[in-house]
């Protein structure tokens, strides 16, 4: 009897065995290539390994030009091998990649050629400082020039022999390995002389950012006091500033932006103020010490080490941000690459002047294909989805906005609730119920049977005589594959819904999920990996699961072609 059933126990053992090695291979079959099956089609990346921050960009004669953290030697990250990668476009959505722009080849960046920026010195020459690890793993200050300025592909740099520039020193009490990240300098017009920060901490987990200032852009001497300091919020690193007009026109006033990547957090975040040019320093209209919920970010979900530039033809000022993955080390392997860079982003101050509008370059609309969903006044019923058909749901540009009526029925915001945005729309959370004016928006990435989608939506609140515009990105069940990081995100919007149309644009690219609310006032991406809802398996629906009927005002949606992404030119 017990011979009997342990051969009974083997045979369902290897048969067990059999089925799910079979279904693996059907799942992982040549139609799932964790390479492919994942790659976007739009999205800047190298054509292999792995990459992190973007660095340098700016426009040269003619051609963008694109640097980038980058690990030629694997998938993963490396402290010893990051190179500056280096690619050119004509439009920001085509590239080519060139040789590396620097590469770990001295005793100051023998440990990595780390982050930095691109300077135009008075001859407008392109001039970088980045930062470099030393041999004892302590973070330097490094300046790099063209071998040829009039080569539009810059595609040979040197090392200054004067190099390191900036070091820590016990002396200045700058930690030796949280000194990095120099931002692109600018003159001081009182004293002509150059100004650049470079992000640090102090003890007692105090973020900073030093100010050093040159004559000659080679000596630099560091200011007595920080430009910023925040207290309890860790390193600051890649920082960012820059002026901004207000509505657009010099005649309603300048504002500052500082932005600083908060390590300990792995989140943007920017402060909008005033840079006092006599004593070097910016004084936020907020700051973190009042309350650091309420401190902007640029994008609520996966979004970090950003860089801005000024395209002068175009008179715009781009954002370029790190989108990682949300998969497991061992896949981004068996993919062979790891790190995308998301849209670059045109951004503006609103007209208020208290917070940056984002919106995806104009350029990338020419890989949209001709529209064919282009609705306009549906009611959508509560309790209702319906699936926007012909168009390539795994690879789309969409565009919807709604219009609600009803506000007296929307949720009532509970004032014990955690005014956390993320909490507020995790399932965790459970506090946007799906009652009253919402969930209503896209369901992305979505499996035929339900069995793996993407939500992005709104969910309205009713608040002290006022509403509340709750925005989500929810991927608690976007894929199968629970190794995957399948974190919900949440942001507020600034809209009054009984004024403004409440509107989401979204593009779509395989393993990416770009979400703008509101006309640009909140940002969020996602990273998710469907097993099923995968190329031409993938479903686009619009849903209302309120019980709340919500008007269309407007949707179009397109296709979206693919790219040139780093072909050798």
């Amino acid at each position: 009897m017990r011979t009997s059933w342990l051969l009974s126990k083997i045979f369902f053992l290897i048969l067990y065995g059999v089925v799910h090695i079979e279904a693996f291979h059907q799942t992982h079959s040549s139609t799932f290539n964790l390479n492919q099956t994942y790659k976007p089609s739009f999205h800047f990346q190298p054509s292999k390994n792995w990459m992190n921050d973007p660095n340098g960009p700016m426009r040269y004669k003619g051609l963008y030009h694109i640097f980038y953290q980058h690990n030629p030697k694997g998938a993963t990250w490396s402290n010893t091998s990051i190179v500056w990668g280096h690619s050119v476009s004509k439009d920001l959505v085509n590239w080519f990649s060139l040789p590396h722009a620097l590469t770990p080849t001295k005793p100051y960046d023998i440990n990595g050629c780390w982050s930095g920026s691109i300077t135009f010195l008075s001859n407008n020459k392109p001039t970088i400082l980045y930062t470099g690890i030393d041999k004892n793993n302590h973070q330097t200050q490094n300046l790099a020039i063209p071998k040829n300025a009039s080569d539009p592909f810059l595609k040979e740099w040197i090392k200054s022999p004067k190099n390191p520039l900036m070091v820590p020193t016990i002396s200045n009490k700058i930690n030796a390995t949280s000194f990095r990240d120099p931002t692109t300098a600018w003159i001081g017009h009182h004293d002509g002389f150059w100004r650049v920060l470079v992000g640090s901490q102090e003890k007692g987990n105090k973020g900073i950012t030093l100010l050093f200032k040159s004559k000659d852009f080679i000596n630099w001497v560091e200011a007595k006091t920080p430009f910023y300091s925040a207290k309890k919020i860790g390193m600051m690193e890649c920082p960012d500033f820059f002026p901004m007009l207000i509505n657009g026109s010099i005649n309603y006033g300048i504002r500052h932006v500082l932005k600083v990547s908060l390590f300990d957090v792995a989140h943007d975040y920017y402060l909008i103020g005033t840079y006092d040019t006599v004593k070097d320093v910016f004084i936020p209209n907020k700051g973190f010490e009042e309350n650091n919920n309420e401190v902007l970010r640029y994008d609520y979900g996966k979004f970090y080490a950003s860089k801005t530039f000024y395209d002068g033809v175009k008179k715009r000022r781009v954002l370029w941000g790190w989108v990682n993955e949300s998969s497991i080390q061992e896949d981004d392997v068996q993919k062979g690459w790891s790190g995308i860079q998301a849209i670059p982003r045109t951004i503006w101050l609103d007209k208020f002047g208290k917070q940056l509008i984002q919106w995806p370059i104009v350029e990338i609309e020419k890989l949209r294909t001709k529209p064919f969903v282009n609705l306009h006044s549906k009611v959508l019923k509560g309790r209702t989805l319906f699936e926007i058909s012909d168009v390539t749901a795994a690879q789309a540009d969409v565009e919807i906005s709604f219009e609600v009526n009803d506000l007296e029925k929307a949720q009532a915001l509970d004032p014990s609730w955690k005014m956390d945005p993320q909490h507020l729309c995790s399932e965790n959370g459970a506090k946007a119920k799906e009652t009253g004016l919402g969930p209503f928006g896209l369901l992305v990435l979505a499996s035929k049977d339900m069995q793996e989608y993407t939500r992005i939506f709104f969910k309205v609140f009713r608040a002290n005589k006022k509403h509340v515009v709750l925005m989500c990105s929810d991927q608690s069940r976007s894929s199968l594959n629970h190794k995957n990081d399948l974190t919900t995100y949440g942001a507020f919007v600034d809209v009054n819904p009984l004024y403004d149309e409440l509107s989401i644009r979204t593009l779509i690219d395989h393993s990416v999920v770009e979400s703008f609310g509101g006309q640009g006032k909140a940002c969020i991406t996602s990273r998710v990996y469907p097993t099923l809802a995968i190329n031409d398996k993938a479903h686009l629906h619009v849903f209302n699961n309120g019980t709340v009927d919500v008007k269309i005002k407007k949707l179009s949606a397109w296709s979206m072609k693919k790219a040139k992404i780093n072909e050798i030119y």
